[in-house]
């Protein structure tokens, strides 16, 4: 044959049909099929494959909520493995949780910490996915605590034009409706608009209880050019809830009175929490290795109304004692982050880079009118509308609170070879308070600075097996001051872990285990030498071990689930005993959802499923002996398929109507757990 002459081709040569290979096209800040992740975000602040990164992460993804027909993110966090309920403040917010042990404050969304204030609990209807970092999280994120992070991904703009409506009703008259719209803005999809908007109307099994919450999400990305792309985001949330802290058990003695028994006074109607939140990202691409992110996050808010609250039980076991509280918060919140990240090999050593920067002003006003616990009640006939007594000026609230922090972290993710990665980080925090008591009259100023470091290695012992270990430390600075009007040190932080990530059924099912130790010192605690005033010298462990499942068996069957064990204790105080346990924190926790889909037949179209969600006994109140039982729930799910755009649900939650209690306090101040209930929903494609 010459050359360039042309080849011969056979009349009766087979022609063979064409083959679309699709890769798997997860993104760390996007959609997840079925309930397992393989990506994320949170550990590295870079898309890294869950599997490569040495440390726990348990992500939850939006089919999660949806399966369970949960509006809020505390559903969520049942099934993410060693997450417990704190201090919610009365219902309104999300202002506490524990993980692994211990209680934090902080927690982000999209990289932002949105817990500033007292901001509402983030809406499922604008939730991508839920991730929780596990261990301290300082070299990333800064101040907070050591026994981890939760991150919130919310849902971005799409290529797809969609539009999906949402309607659920259930028991005590719970109303909510969501609406899902996403559209291209022009013909080559560059343009893209998502709209997120939830209207709810909630009574509840407690006793005078109301909320009406209204939550509106539009987002908007723009790819300005093949190298540069802007995301635009913002939130606007209007809560009415009644406050709410629960029961009471006198003596400590539980299940006295009813469940659904509400000590506030339902004239002081109720509280009012408005948020607005808007961010924005523009990514450039400097070349095909090395891209540029700058991003700005603001909120504020405003929290104000009337709460009757529970004060102390009288020595005749029924007469409780209550004082009002009229509150009145606004905060804001400004945050900018620059980061650059990108590769470069050193010899066979691969790395991803980060380096990045942030500035963070911040300003709370709280103020706050206190009467004395005039308002009696008596706990098993309580007769409301007792006159509103007078404030007392000594119990008056006005403090101003404002933050200046200013950060440098500096990351390198390390692949050595196909089977050992590792990463190394730290974190340069100068962090500036001033907190102005208006009623003392006194003005309190600290300055910290503090370097965080991180290191984790992990080696993919075979293809399915990979084990990982890794230390890293925190901080959080404390409020107040002491007798000589000293600041207090900060928190102090360290964690360490190791454990296994499993990759089994031809992967179709992750699973991770490890086991921790944590530390925290510099906890505040009652000054011997002054009493009244506090000193920065406790000391809290924790340690154990916890795991995380989730994955899809076979085509029908999908679960995701974990399991805690954890020992939480005081270790140094000078009120509480060495050995107390901390609040809220069950020894044992474990949950385990699962799906069933039917294809085939006659069931076709339809899903079975159910959750188990167990939580042990915990304390209920710090330096006493009053507990709060262990638990077990059961939940049952059915959602069916009836066309191709529309989708039938029923949930019925503690399906065996058990009785128990989600957190408290004190024993004043103790939430129950939602009696037997039943909720319907419709989903429709528009």
């Amino acid at each position: 044959m010459l050359a360039g002459a042309p080849l011969a081709v056979a009349e009766d040569a087979a022609v063979l049909d064409s083959v679309t290979i699709t890769a798997d096209q997860e993104r760390a800040d996007g959609p997840v099929q079925g309930y397992r992740a393989k990506r994320s975000r949170s550990a590295t602040k870079t898309d890294t494959p869950i599997e490569e990164t040495p440390q726990s992460i348990s992500v939850v993804p939006a089919s999660v909520l949806q399966d369970l027909d949960s509006p809020r993110v505390e559903k969520a966090l049942d099934f993410a493995g060693g997450v417990a309920r704190q201090n919610d403040f009365g219902g309104l917010t999300m202002y506490e949780y524990s993980v692994r042990g211990l209680t934090t404050g902080e927690f982000y969304k999209d990289g932002f910490s949105v817990n500033r204030g007292f901001m509402n609990p983030p809406d499922a209807s604008n939730i991508e996915r839920v991730e929780v970092l596990k261990g301290p999280s300082a070299s990333l994120y800064g101040r907070g605590d050591p026994g981890g992070t939760i991150n919130i991904v919310s849902k971005r703009p799409q290529l797809d034009s969609f539009a999906r409506l949402d309607l659920s009703a259930g028991r005590w008259d719970r109303y909510r409706t969501a609406l899902d719209v996403n559209t291209p803005l022009d013909e080559d999809g560059n343009m893209l608009y998502r709209m997120n908007i939830a209207i709810e109307d909630n009574n509840s099994f407690r006793d005078h209880r109301e909320a009406e919450r209204q939550f509106v999400a539009p987002s908007f990305s723009w790819e300005l050019s093949p190298d540069t792309r802007l995301l635009v985001q913002a939130e606007v949330v209007r809560n009415r809830q009644t406050f709410d802290r629960g029961v009471v058990a006198p003596g400590g003695d539980l299940g006295k009175v009813s469940r659904s028994a509400f000590y506030g006074e339902p004239s002081d109607g109720p509280i009012s929490n408005d948020n607005e939140t808007l961010q924005a990202e523009l990514e450039h691409d400097l070349n095909e290795v090395w891209t540029l992110r700058l991003a700005s996050h603001y909120k504020q808010g405003r929290m104000d109304g009337y709460a009757t609250e529970a004060a102390e039980v009288a020595a005749d076991g029924r007469t409780l004692t209550r004082n009002l509280r009229y509150r009145d918060y606004d905060w804001q919140d400004a945050i900018t982050q620059l980061e650059l990240r990108g590769r470069f090999d050193t010899g066979s050593i691969e790395h991803q880079l980060l380096i990045g920067t942030e500035y963070e002003r911040y300003a709370l006003s709280e103020f706050m009118l206190r009467s004395n616990n005039l308002r009696i009640i008596d706990l098993y006939n309580p007769v409301y509308g007792a006159p509103r007594p007078a404030f007392n000026p000594a119990r008056t609230v006005d403090r101003n609170e404002l933050v200046h922090s200013r950060a440098l972290n500096l990351q390198d993710q390390i692949r050595f070879t196909d089977k050992l990665f590792g990463v190394i980080g730290a974190r340069y925090d100068h962090y500036e308070q001033r907190l102005d008591n208006e009623v003392a009259g006194r003005r309190t100023e600290q300055t910290h600075e503090k370097v965080t470091p991180r290191v984790g290695v992990l080696y993919q012992l075979i293809p399915e097996v990979g084990l990982f270990a890794n230390a890293s430390q925190s901080f959080k600075p404390n409020n107040g001051a002491d007798f000589s009007g000293a600041t207090f040190d900060p928190e102090e932080g360290v964690g360490y872990e190791a454990g296994v990530k499993l990759d089994l059924f031809d992967g179709r099912l992750g699973l991770t285990a490890a086991a921790f130790h944590l530390t925290k010192e510099n906890v505040l605690t009652s000054d011997p030498a002054n009493s009244g005033f506090q000193i920065a010298a406790g000391e809290v462990r924790s340690r154990g071990i916890d795991l995380q499942l989730a994955g899809q068996l076979t085509d029908a069957i999908r679960v995701i689930g974990g399991y805690a064990y954890v020992d939480a204790e005081v270790t140094r105080d000078n009120t509480l005993a060495s050995g107390s346990r901390l609040l809220n924190v069950p020894r044992h926790s474990g949950s385990l959802l699962t799906t069933y889909e039917f294809f085939d037949g006659d069931l076709s179209g339809l899903s079975l499923g159910g959750a188990v969600n167990y939580v042990g006994d915990r304390a209920g109140q710090a330096d006493s002996n009053f507990e709060l039982p262990s638990y077990t729930t059961v939940d049952l799910l059915a959602r069916y398929k009836a066309t191709q755009k529309l989708t039938l649900g029923m949930n019925l939650n503690n399906a065996f109507d058990r009785t128990y209690y989600e957190r408290s306090y004190s024993n004043v101040w103790v939430m129950p757990g939602e009696p037997r209930n039943l909720s319907v929903s419709l989903s429709v494609e528009l």
